[in-house]
């Protein structure tokens, strides 16, 4: 199964789409919080971001989904800020401190162009939204010098219809959170208060762009993925999730329901998050999906 943006390259659309990005770049409208800071000259929004690249690392993860790692690893590239900044990031020193360094296109398409040659099974993009319009310019670059391998959305979900049409055809696998379904602890948390609004918006783009996730050979080459994070005292409002995957998606997604919830970041300012989840909390998480007819989990 060949990646989807090889023939949007071959037939020119990749270029139009890197347009596209770049005007939304101007004045930020890359993700439902449209900022409008114009990032090409320097300014930053709510992500913190401009308009260079800030990676932090890249590398062959074997911590990933089962059906993403395989034998080789999967291909993952970090990148710094983030239009969430979730108080509990476990990321937190990439997401808010922004560690890692500046580069341009033309070393992202070097990074993609390494892992390839290290046998990753696919590039994962780790938090692209805000750098989408410099991750294709480097896209087409790698392209050019031979990338053939499935591109992994690694996203929080809070994402941008527009910017999400522009990626039907570049994308192969979506791999979004689903965080939160109500808008008050979204809001709480993540200064999101239509998270699940908008959420459930780019899942079904994203489904019908690339279908439920189709695996061969135990590796991941097309579809959605769907990460839910399990979090305590029942924040992450499993039931409203579970009951919109199984009635406006399909039965047959791929969901990794996560129980590695542990306070970081600014975690311990909120009482209710300050701890980690137990093993009855997971299992009822769980069970609340299952009750649903999903039955495609990660292992």
């Amino acid at each position: 199964m060949q990646p989807l943006y090889l023939k949007t390259y071959n037939q020119g659309s990749l270029d139009k789409k890197i347009v596209h990005l770049k005007n939304l770049l101007k004045r930020c409208r890359l993700c439902p919080r449209e900022c409008r800071v114009e990032r090409l000259k320097g300014k930053r929004g709510f992500c913190g971001a401009a308009q260079e690249i800030r990676l932090s690392a890249v590398f062959a993860h074997f911590g990933e989904e089962s059906c993403l790692v395989g034998t080789q690893g999967s291909g993952t590239i970090f990148f710094s800020y983030c239009n969430l900044k979730c108080s509990f990031c476990q990321n937190y020193e990439i997401s808010h401190i922004a560690e890692g360094r500046d580069i341009n296109p033309q070393d992202l398409s070097l990074a993609m162009l390494k892992l390839q040659g290290m046998g990753c099974h696919n590039i994962n993009l780790v938090t692209p939204t805000h750098f989408t319009p410099q991750i294709l310019e480097a896209l087409k670059l790698a392209i050019e010098c031979g990338l053939n391998l499935p591109l992994v959305y690694n996203c929080g979900g809070y994402e941008s219809e527009e910017v999400i049409d522009l990626l039907e055809g570049v994308i192969d696998i979506y791999m979004p959170d689903a965080k939160f379904s109500s808008s008050q602890v979204a809001d709480n948390l993540s200064k999101a208060p239509d998270y699940f609004s908008n959420l459930k918006k780019v899942l079904k783009k994203m489904h019908r762009q690339v279908g439920s996730l189709v695996i061969d050979a135990g590796i991941a080459r097309r579809g959605l993925l769907i990460r839910h994070l399990v979090m305590p005292n029942g924040l992450a409002g499993s039931k409203e999730i579970a009951d919109y995957i199984a009635g406006d998606l399909s039965l047959d997604t791929y969901v990794n329901i996560m129980a590695q919830y542990r306070p970081c970041g600014e975690a311990d300012k909120y009482l209710e998050i300050n701890r980690r989840i137990t093993n009855q909390e997971y299992q009822e998480a769980v069970e609340i999906f299952r009750a649903r007819g999903l039955y495609r989990f990660d292992r």
